[in-house]
């Protein structure tokens, strides 16, 4: 045991000490140790050529970078990417998200201003290729009724419909009998979420109407001619009897404009904040509703108007009056932009397109009429047994048209002659007002004994604008969006006919000032070079010294012309005293009676 007690301490590392390595000479280096140095040469070499690479490319002078060809582009796996670059996009698709026009730059727009065009266009651009192309992501498709071979679209009841699809889409097929407070007048919100309710006999509500959540219900105990949302659904407008009122979701009055009296028909534009009013006396008026004060009012001189419509690409108002005549109205001007003649009777009801391209109108002689607006001519022309007495245009391009009790609704009205309706519903009572609820396939009837909401497939637009018209929007999402729309509102001096035309110069009107100012100064100021004084020395070519010398020439200048411009004038003020003295010195029989 104590011979192995012995070896183990012998073995153990207690008491040892480390034995340091002797430092290699460079005589003492072998041809093992220069292998190793070139393999770690080799190996830092490629590091340094991608460093100098790098340092290339961020010193190249102005920011420039060096373009990459995308032929060449290898992947991970190592090949060729066979479609290099952005896929491409169908030109349909682009056009789809066209604005307008591309702006033409003159040679004369030049530093600052067309920096700005150019730099707005890019933009336009780019938002219009990444929409079309973000478009394939859209999660709804638009489609339409179809029928059997022996069967046709208008034939299809609603309750067959209601049957046939899905509960969520069965369920925006009801009616509401309110046979008291009729007929009634509707209202649909931008975003197609809320809907507001008037009947003739005071009756108001105003509700969710998918959900069927009533927000407020009250009688105003007067007659109310029409109603219209502002621009949130917190807050709606109801033309009384004698003048126009504002009330809260919850019912509560917050205004009495009583310069608004006797209105009929109100139309609301949302990117202005305009609240446009017709009344029984012949006058078209605006509020701004963001202020609360009157922008306009105009005296249409055409009786009462009692037909009334906006044009939603340019916030034009169009107005039907009962000679056949359709007129189109600005804030800016007195007078109307446009008068046609449409109707051979009084005009009923009218409608216009979303796109501002394409107006509808019936009249009392019987005859529903599509004008193309651009040309100001008819394109199609229909005839209906009674007439239409309420028109709608839906955002797909669906009419709807009601006679009596009967609701008719046309598709692709514009194009090819329409024979047979798309779809056909009948009320309980005579109908009042019909409008299509923005992002649904729904159609909103207010006739006599109350309410129907009637399923019409194809009628809205499937996909919207989170950022314009959200139907889902939260109370945080609506305050922002308020915030937004205040500080991006259109002012009413930009509103007419052609919106494009607002960024270019007009040089008749420049041209037609400029003669005005010849013609009141008696010179053209622009004909003459502007003096440049000489350069003095001694502190007397101070910036105050050279503004009076110029100032001297300017005046010395005028005087010449205008003394010019003087005697020119009285030497024709003595040639037609000359005349008028010669034709009295003949005289006449009866100058004996002027005493």
């Amino acid at each position: 045991m104590a011979a192995a007690t012995e070896v183990a301490l012998t073995e153990s590392h207690v008491g040892k000490k480390k034995k340091k390595n002797a430092v290699k000479r460079y005589w003492e280096t072998t041809e093992e140790n220069e292998t190793e140095e070139k393999n770690e040469q080799n190996r830092t070499q490629p590091n340094k050529e991608e460093r100098k690479r790098k340092t290339e490319t961020q010193g190249m002078k102005g920011g420039q970078k060096k373009k990459k060809t995308l032929k060449g582009k290898k992947t991970l796996s190592g090949n060729s990417d066979p479609f290099p670059g952005p896929a491409p996009i169908p030109k349909e698709n682009i056009q789809k998200f066209e604005r307008g026009d591309a702006t033409k730059l003159s040679s004369e727009t030049r530093g600052k201003l067309k920096h700005t065009l150019l730099h707005s266009e890019s933009a336009s651009d780019l938002a219009k290729t990444q929409a079309a192309r973000f478009d394939l992501l859209l999660p709804e498709d638009a489609g339409f009724l179809e029928a059997d071979e022996d069967e046709e679209t208008c034939t299809i009841a609603q309750e067959d419909i209601a049957e046939a699809v899905d509960i969520t889409s069965a369920t925006k097929y009801f009616n509401l009998s309110l046979t008291q407070f009729g007929p009634y007048r509707l209202d649909y919100t931008r975003n197609g979420r809320h809907l507001l309710l008037g009947g003739r006999r005071g009756h108001v509500s105003c509700f969710d109407w998918q959900s069927k959540q009533l927000m407020c219900e009250i009688n105003v105990m007067e007659t109310v001619n029409d109603v219209r949302w502002l621009h949130t659904e917190t807050m709606f407008a109801v033309a009384q009897k004698k003048w126009l009122y504002i009330y809260d979701s919850s019912g509560i009055e917050l205004h009495c404009i009583r310069r608004f009296n006797d209105v009929i028909r109100m139309q609301f534009l949302p990117y202005h904040f305009l609240l446009a009013t017709a009344s029984s006396t012949g006058f078209l008026q605006y509020l701004d509703v963001s202020v609360g004060k009157e922008v306009a009012a105009t005296c249409t001189k055409a009786g009462r108007l009692d037909v009334m419509a906006q044009n939603p690409y340019n916030a034009i108002i169009h107005l039907g009056h009962p000679t056949g005549t359709v007129t189109m109205w600005s804030p800016n001007q007195r007078e109307p932009l446009v008068k046609m003649l449409c109707h051979r009777g009084g005009v009923r009801s009218l409608a216009v397109d979303k796109t501002g391209t394409y107006m509808v109108t019936s009249g009392l002689d019987r005859r529903l009429k599509v004008f193309d607006i651009r040309a100001f001519r008819p394109l199609q022309s229909y005839g209906l047994p009674a007439g239409a007495s309420c028109l709608s245009l839906s955002q797909r391009g669906l009419l709807s048209a009601s006679t009596g009790d009967t609701v008719q609704v046309y598709k692709d009205v514009w194009g090819t002659p329409v024979k047979k309706p798309y779809m056909a519903h009948r009320v309980h009572g005579s109908v009042w007002g019909v409008q299509f609820c923005p992002f649904e396939d729904v159609l909103g009837i207010g006739h006599s004994e109350g309410f129907t909401s009637m399923i019409v497939p194809g009628a809205g637009e499937p996909n919207f604008d989170g950022l314009d018209a959200n139907p889902y929007r939260t109370v945080k999402q609506r305050q922002e969006w308020e915030v937004k729309a205040l500080l991006e509102k259109i002012q009413p001096e930009l509103i007419c006919l052609e919106p494009a035309k607002l960024g270019e110069v007009d040089r008749a009107s420049w041209e037609q000032r400029h003669r005005e100012k010849v013609e009141r100064l008696g010179f053209d100021p622009l004909a003459k070079e502007k003096f440049t004084p000489r350069q003095k020395k001694k502190g007397r070519s101070s910036t105050g010294n050279i503004q009076k010398r110029k100032k001297q020439v300017a005046h010395e200048d005028q005087r010449e012309l205008m003394t010019k411009t003087v005697e020119e004038r009285l030497i024709k003020e003595k040639e037609m005293s000359q005349k008028k003295k010669t034709t009295q010195g003949q005289g006449s029989a009866l100058d004996r009676f002027n005493k």
